[in-house]
């Protein structure tokens, strides 16, 4: 979604496109008018006579692959050693030979970068209640460990 100071919203795209594809208009021209480049302008033109109005919307800028990613192995690698032997990233990139940064990228990835989201007991990521709205109720069954009667404890405690 654009920002709304944005040059070029979707709806302004259309229209300048059209200016170029359907009325006639150079490139130049209708960048001028809308100030902006007349590259750009050609950008928009192309995209309207290949997708039409559909192109105009707002595109992902993330890479379509990353060649440069971590292998696998070598995440469960990094993953292992994490929860296995509670290492930080230098500890962890000192035996797998790697840097910290790239171990610590993993880790923040694997969502196991604070060894305070990590049970100290079993190892596993800690689970956490997470609700739509703040304030939303969240029910648990507890056992009762005191002898205290139904009714309460005052009449227990001999209370009148």
């Amino acid at each position: 979604m654009s920002h709304s100071n944005a040059t070029l919203t979707p709806r302004t795209r259309l229209r300048l496109a059209r200016l170029i594809v359907e009325q006639g208009w150079t490139c130049a021209e209708a960048a001028k008018i809308f100030m902006v480049a007349a590259k750009t302008a050609a950008k928009w033109a192309k995209r309207y006579r290949d997708e039409g109005a559909a192109g105009m919307a707002d595109r992902s800028s993330r890479p379509h692959h990353s060649p440069a990613r971590t292998p696998g192995p070598v995440v469960r690698a990094i993953v292992k050693l994490r929860w296995r032997q509670r290492l930080g990233p230098v500890q962890i990139a000192g035996r797998l030979g790697l840097p910290a940064s790239t171990v610590h990228v993993v880790l923040v990835r694997c969502r196991i970068n604070r060894l305070s989201r990590i049970d100290r007991v079993t190892g596993e990521p800690l689970r956490r209640y997470e609700h739509d709205h703040p304030g939303s109720l969240l029910h648990v069954d507890v056992t009762k460990f005191g002898n205290i009667p139904d009714g309460g404890g005052h009449r227990y405690v001999g209370r009148q």
